[in-house]
């Protein structure tokens, strides 16, 4: 008879929703938990039918199966952080911005997922507001993408000195840090983001990746993020861990359906055919 080797690691929570494609949402979460030997678990706050083309359809669940999912992994297994994406609706953001003070829940990431990198709004205004008042201000940090970044500050987003200054105004609704993301800006700033704690002003810069296999990659480095957090790193780190491990992830992207694939989130697995 084997005897059972019991192991103890990190536990990470993703509060998303469910991708159909598999390229983001909670099961792009989930992949980048166990990359970083982080055991995922998961609220799903709605369902989409997607794939690499576009989404169809997207069904919410109840914000109080949404509450139940998030007290049952709470209360038995515990997390070490939690990160956020999709909350698709107000009663859902507030639902979810109350367990996150009443179980004290720390680590909060959060990927305010209101607009697309093609500058569509996601949800509605009253559940940009809810963000904004009541989740936002309790989370370690914020990872707004152009277009979220200029509805939470106000600001045209075009520049660098824009991005910098965004940031701090977001840093003003009460995160810890802000990191404004710069994946849909144009030339020389695809791929740079700025970082502002209160303190530190920084532009954080990777090696850009030419491919058009991108989806999830916003998804990917919230949760990368959070996974870092679980295992105690600091924030700053945690953050550039994740930033190099998404570029990675971009270089063996997946060439996968007729239109955008995901990145490659368990690339040491996949066969090495170019460099």
């Amino acid at each position: 008879m084997t005897k059972e080797t019991a192991l103890r690691i990190p536990v990470a929570l993703t509060i998303a929703g469910s991708d159909s494609g598999g390229g983001a949402g909670i099961q792009a979460d989930l992949r980048t938990f166990a990359f970083h030997r982080v055991h995922g678990t998961s609220a799903i706050t709605c369902i989409t039918a997607q794939n690499t083309l576009g989404v169809y359809r997207v069904d919410a669940l109840p914000a109080a199966a949404v509450v139940a999912q998030i007290q049952a992994v709470v209360g038995d297994i515990g997390v070490q952080a939690t990160k956020t994406g999709m909350l698709l609706n107000q009663e859902i953001i507030q639902a979810v911005a109350q367990q996150v003070r009443e179980l004290n829940i720390a680590n909060l990431v959060v990927d305010p997922v209101m607009v697309s990198r093609t500058g569509a709004q996601l949800i509605d205004d009253a559940a940009v507001v809810c963000l904004r008042e009541q989740l936002i201000p309790q989370a370690r940090i914020v990872t707004p993408n152009r277009y979220e970044a200029q509805m939470l500050s106000g600001l045209a987003v075009e520049s660098l000195v824009d991005m910098q200054e965004a940031a701090q105004r977001i840093h003003q609704l009460g995160a810890q840090a802000v990191l404004v993301k710069g994946g849909g800006m144009l030339g020389d700033l695809r791929g740079v983001d700025v970082w502002f704690d209160g303190e530190q002003l920084l532009t954080l810069t990777t090696s850009m990746v030419e491919t058009t296999n991108t989806h999830g990659t916003g998804c990917t480095l919230a949760a990368a993020i959070a996974a870092n957090l679980a295992q105690g790193k600091d924030l700053l780190t945690a953050v550039q861990l994740a930033k190099n491990y998404v570029t990675t992830a971009l270089k063996y992207a997946l060439s996968i359906g007729k239109g955008q694939g995901p990145v490659g989130h368990f690339f040491p697995l996949l066969p090495k055919t170019t460099e």
